[in-house]
């Protein structure tokens, strides 16, 4: 629930909004709205929900790369629609009059940026976060829901909804505490100091910082790796590693060996024994 950085002109059409393309099995999803240092829009987020369901069905996408334009990755939710004093997007009543039904912001929340969120942990496919600025608010967390983060040196990190008196949404409490602890994520959540890439890094939320003109070249290299891997191991264990934290270790154990079970279907599966046995490297189909 970020507001943008100012005014900006009329939206352009969806299409040029999210740039789209596909790219030796790499779905690249860059938000492109670089004079509002990216904040997402409604049609933007279900662009980018669309997208990640797609690539998760799609046997032609083996990994996705979520990056942006500009000098920002996302400076949060475009509340420029907004009513009423919490800036929650599209609170109106039923009624068309503005007026304000309780449930509205909370229905707004869940249908809205938990589903972004959601849909970046539940897609099938690993997802890379190519951070090339700023990530502020929901933002941030559509960088900290990736699989992988990689930032440029020049990004930051805010979690700015205490500056706005908000608490925050788009699973911040949720992912934070697994990613770096609660008491790191209250130190974050409470101050809402912009942290920097290294200090991303350091602290867990990152995975590597590199140079800016560098961040494209090891987002492809990364996804590219990804890409020739066993697709569907890679799935299974993201669900496995996803469900960890919420787990007993009977239940942790149980889910493994059905994904192991499940695995051992695959094709893949059987390219990486049979390549081990014949000691030559496995070639990956995704299937």
């Amino acid at each position: 629930m970020t507001a943008s950085p100012g005014p900006v002109e009329p939206l352009e059409p969806l299409d040029s909004l999210i740039r789209h393309t596909t790219d030796n099995v790499v779905s690249w999803i860059t938000l492109n709205r670089p004079e509002a240092l990216n904040a997402l829009t409604p049609d933007q987020r279900e662009c980018v929900i669309g997208l990640l369901g797609e690539a998760s069905g799609d046997p032609a996408v083996r990994a996705v790369v979520i990056t942006a334009t500009g000098k920002g990755f996302c400076a949060g939710a475009d509340l420029r629609g907004a009513s009423g004093a919490s800036g929650a997007p599209g609170a109106s009543g039923a009624s068309g009059s503005g007026e304000r039904v309780p449930g509205d912001v909370a229905r707004t929340i869940r249908q809205g940026a938990q589903r972004l969120v959601a849909a970046v942990l539940d897609c099938e496919k690993p997802v890379i976060a190519a951070v090339n600025g700023t990530a502020a608010g929901i933002g941030a967390h559509l960088a900290f829901a990736c699989d992988l983060v990689i930032a440029a040196e020049p990004a930051r990190f805010i979690e700015v909804f205490v500056r706005r008196g908000l608490v925050p949404d788009g699973g911040g409490a949720y992912l934070l505490p697994r990613l770096i602890g609660p008491q790191r994520a209250k130190e974050l959540m409470f101050f809402g100091d912009s942290l920097s890439a290294a200090d991303a890094e350091r602290m867990g939320l990152v995975n590597r910082v590199v140079p800016a003109d560098e961040l494209e070249k090891t987002a492809r290299e990364w996804a590219q790796r990804l890409a020739a891997g066993p697709t569907r191991a890679l799935a299974l264990t993201k669900q496995l590693v996803n469900a960890s934290l919420e787990s007993d270790r009977a239940t942790a154990f149980a889910a493994e060996a059905a994904a192991q079970e499940i695995n051992m279907t695959t094709a893949d599966a059987r390219e990486g024994v049979s390549s081990f046995v014949e000691r030559r490297t496995p070639s990956y189909r995704g299937r």
